[in-house]
């Protein structure tokens, strides 16, 4: 079968490679599209993979079209897959935190992804896709759930005043998903003018602009956030993520940090001050397994109620190798959401 596979630091083959057979509680899947997502970026162009060579891919949908022995999945069952795959062993998994499994594997990183026209899954962590639901718009359900996920950490009421920090892939599917649980106002914070465009159109009540707007003043006019989400993993929207939440606020980080996060006393002090309520939002997993979060994410979709497609800027074939990955690394790129399209919605 054909693979898109790392085979080297920033080094890209599409290879002739065996099609798997799935053991005892797994499925083979015909890809039909799987996204770009901003880890895959590390794992290409720096070389983050645990090992050469890795088909990358972790978001994904497909066709069941194989079946180990005790698996329910019948052949031809259209469905979206977690990539986690827990030990279901370690404390953590035992006590319903599968997110938080201690010697845990994941398609597209530690075993092999969905850039490849067959992947192996295990059935647990296959959701059906209905019909009515196209197999494109379902390739996107992971990075959604990764939203859901930092929403629920936190208890929210109608009428809070939410500011997302970071207009990407997961600062946008926020925005859905705080307009989907029914939050009063949000206000979306990026460099991208696109992408706040973009923020806008799909459900955004107001979007700033640090180049053209100083954050303080801004937020000292308008009110601070009662709910704020850190979703770009940047070091300056994470002290901002802390100086822009109103007394008793709740703030969740989602983005992951890639620099040392520096506070002056002055903004660190704001914790106490103000008796913030922080916490840290990974992955989009609870139990039962995959969780509440693949199957809210899943009727979002399934019943109109989310709409992910305005995030699709991209579809690709797996032979443009890595032009994906480098628009989506361009400077102000226009790129959110890029899909390899590999089998398609007709199969």
């Amino acid at each position: 079968m054909k693979a898109l596979t790392v085979t080297d630091v920033a080094a890209f083959e599409l290879q002739e490679i065996a099609k798997p057979s799935p053991k005892k509680g797994e499925v083979l899947i015909k890809v039909a599209y799987v996204g770009v997502c901003g880890s895959d970026l590390p794992r290409y162009f720096d070389g983050g993979v645990h090992q050469f060579p890795q088909v990358l891919g972790h978001e994904f949908s497909g066709i069941v079209v194989e079946t180990g022995d005790a698996v329910d999945l019948a052949k031809g069952t259209r469905v979206a897959v977690a990539p986690l795959v827990p030990c279901n062993e370690c404390e953590q998994c035992r006590s319903g935190h599968p997110q938080l499994c201690l010697h845990y594997s994941f398609i597209g990183s530690r075993q092999q992804g969905a850039m490849a026209e067959y992947v192996i899954a295990p059935a647990e962590n296959c959701l059906v896709v209905p019909k009515t639901l196209d197999l494109k718009i379902a390739a996107t359900i992971e990075p959604l759930t990764v939203a859901i996920h930092g929403v629920e950490r936190i208890r929210t009421k109608a009428g809070d005043k939410a500011v997302v920090l970071g207009a990407g892939t997961i600062g946008l599917m926020t925005v859905l998903a705080l307009r989907a649980r029914g939050v009063g106002e949000i206000i979306v914070v990026d460099l991208n003018e696109q992408k706040l465009k973009l923020a806008q159109k799909i459900g955004a009540d107001l979007v700033v602009n640090p180049l053209k707007t100083n954050l303080d003043t801004y937020f000292e006019e308008h009110g601070l956030g009662t709910i704020v989400f850190e979703t770009a993993g940047n070091h300056i929207t994470q002290v901002q993520a802390v100086k822009y939440a109103a007394r008793k606020a709740k703030v969740v980080f989602v983005g992951t940090s890639t620099h040392p996060v520096q506070f002056e006393a002055e903004e660190f002090e704001l914790i106490l001050r103000r008796e913030l309520e922080l916490t840290g939002s990974w992955m989009s997993y609870s139990a039962p397994f995959p969780g509440f979060e693949w199957h809210a994410a899943l009727n979002y979709l399934a019943k109109g109620e989310i709409d992910t497609r305005p995030l699709i800027t991209g579809i690709y074939s797996l032979e443009d190798q890595a032009l994906p990955f480098e628009k989506m690394r361009e400077k102000n790129s226009k790129e959110v959401k890029v899909l390899y399209e590999i089998g398609g919605e007709e199969q």
